[in-house]
């Protein structure tokens, strides 16, 4: 496992915006995630859809180690199947309170990691980096970060503090989310 400080000296993010990056090569072991930085990430940017990232090495930046996506989202009363569930939701998050119907998060859509570079911390460096993001420039009013995890990632974003958003879900991935309030101001 790398630390974040030489997750920080070793590794550059950047947006994807640049057409020398060489995506072909790009495998981390999901045929659906390696075909949307292959074939649908420049659509998805195009049409301001969502904001690709890249992770890559500072002394090779023309190679991904690992990509994601942001984009808007919040959580709303309609993402709970009762207002009881929503209003435990908001008890547990804000004191006191103005009701509001929806809070503002940001969305991780999308989130790859070559499979040369899995398992030694990279995964969770950029969760922390996307947190710190969204902390220090915050221009906009983001609360919560929020994902769809499918089953096979959710320890990993319950290790990194992404919480369940209901209780039970049927779908083949659950709604985590993230409370940036968490986080100290400073860090």
């Amino acid at each position: 496992m790398i630390t974040f400080e030489k997750f920080n000296e070793q590794y550059d993010v950047q947006k994807l915006e640049r057409d020398d990056i060489a995506i072909g090569d790009f495998d981390c072991g999901d045929s659906d995630l390696n075909d949307f930085i292959k074939n649908k990430v420049h659509f998805y940017r195009k049409q301001l859809l969502a904001m690709p990232y890249v992770l890559t090495n500072k002394n090779r930046t023309d190679r991904i180690l690992a990509y994601f996506t942001l984009s808007n989202d919040k959580i709303a009363v309609t993402d709970f199947p009762s207002n009881n569930q929503f209003n435990k939701f908001k008890k547990e998050n804000f004191n006191k309170e103005k009701f509001l119907r929806s809070y503002p998060s940001a969305k991780i859509g999308r989130l790859a990691i070559h499979k040369d570079f899995q398992k030694i911390g990279i995964g969770t460096h950029i969760l922390r980096f996307i947190k710190m993001f969204f902390l220090a420039e915050n221009k906009t009013g983001c609360r919560f970060i929020t994902l769809d995890a499918y089953k096979g990632a959710i320890d990993f974003y319950k290790r990194n503090g992404f919480i369940f958003l209901q209780a039970k879900e049927t779908k083949p991935t659950r709604l985590m989310y993230f409370d940036l309030k968490r986080l100290p101001s400073g860090a």
